[in-house]
């Protein structure tokens, strides 16, 4: 499946918000590849290799259209923890985990500070990447 193919199998009333986050990505971070990375399209593709051998593919930035909401993934750390928790106030209705923002529609949340976090992390690129390498 491509990601193209994956915006078009998504569910019909979660399709337009996955497709203008989608775009949002694609025009906040234009230089990190679009592929397609479960559970959905990745953003900014890259190769780990822990310390033991083990070894993978990931992408710095992912999204998903789950079945009550939205999840966008973003694989970066700074120095003072994971990047999307950083973002919490100013993403109030967005419920955040280390590395995931997840919401039910895309009008509920403040796009402004999506953009921002979107380029903080296309901006610090996978050697920021968190929980990889």
């Amino acid at each position: 499946m491509t990601p193209d193919e994956y915006l078009a199998a998504v569910d019909e009333k979660r399709r337009a918000d996955v497709v203008a986050l989608d775009a949002l990505i694609r025009e906040t971070a234009p230089g990190l590849d679009r592929v397609m990375s479960p559970p959905g399209i990745g953003y900014g593709s890259f190769h780990y290799r822990y310390a033991s051998g083990r070894e993978g593919d990931a992408a710095l930035l992912g999204l998903a259209a789950n079945k009550r909401y939205l999840s966008l993934y973003v694989l970066c750390a700074t120095e003072n923890g994971y990047l999307a928790e950083a973002y919490r106030d100013r993403l109030p209705t967005a419920s955040i985990g280390k590395s995931c923002v997840r919401f039910p529609r895309l009008a509920g949340v403040d796009v402004e500070a999506l953009r921002e976090l979107i380029a903080e992390a296309a901006s610090r690129g996978p050697e920021a990447a968190a929980g990889v390498g």
